[in-house]
């Protein structure tokens, strides 16, 4: 299951970048603002923090320091896998796993994350996130990650206390 895994977040990692390289070099040149539909643009950022640019900062010691705790989150999934490894958690560990290590990559060859999809959701009664905060697919491959490992603990794993 570790191999498993490890294939598949080398492929979502090198599919992260490819898309990310097709933006910037493509779609990107000049950096501007594509209206997709009424609530969707195609728009380019430099996230130099984590989520919603959260402990961004210009300290030169940033993108190691978040690097490193993606990697040891990564690392973390795969000792986690290797005492559990079933498919499910083995999907969502590569799931996560690709896409942490495709924000790493950014964080070393650009000046942040790259980041390109934005949604408006100006529909909802309140203010705060319109436009929604940018991201990128590998974002959402670690969203999927996540609720297939939901799903999972909620309703597939048997509960331990049940045994």
């Amino acid at each position: 299951m570790i191999l498993r895994a490890l294939i598949l977040a080398l492929i979502i990692a090198g599919l992260d970048q490819a898309v990310k390289w097709f933006i910037l070099l493509e779609v990107m040149d000049p950096p501007r603002v594509i209206e997709v539909t009424g609530f969707f643009n195609l728009v380019l950022t430099y996230n130099t923090g984590v989520s919603f640019g959260l402990f961004g900062s210009e300290s030169e010691w940033r993108p190691f320091i978040l690097a490193g705790v993606a990697l040891a989150i990564v690392i973390g999934l795969f000792v986690w896998l290797s005492k559990e490894p079933t498919k499910m958690i083995a999907l969502s560990v590569g799931l996560i796993s690709g896409g942490a290590i495709g924000n790493v990559i950014d964080r070393f060859i650009h000046i942040g994350v790259v980041d390109f999809l934005s949604f408006s959701i100006s529909w909802l009664p309140w203010r705060m996130f319109n436009p929604w905060p940018a991201f990128n697919l590998a974002d959402s491959i670690i969203f999927v990650g996540v609720l297939v490992l939901l799903y999972d603990g909620l309703f597939l794993t048997p509960s331990k206390g049940n045994k």
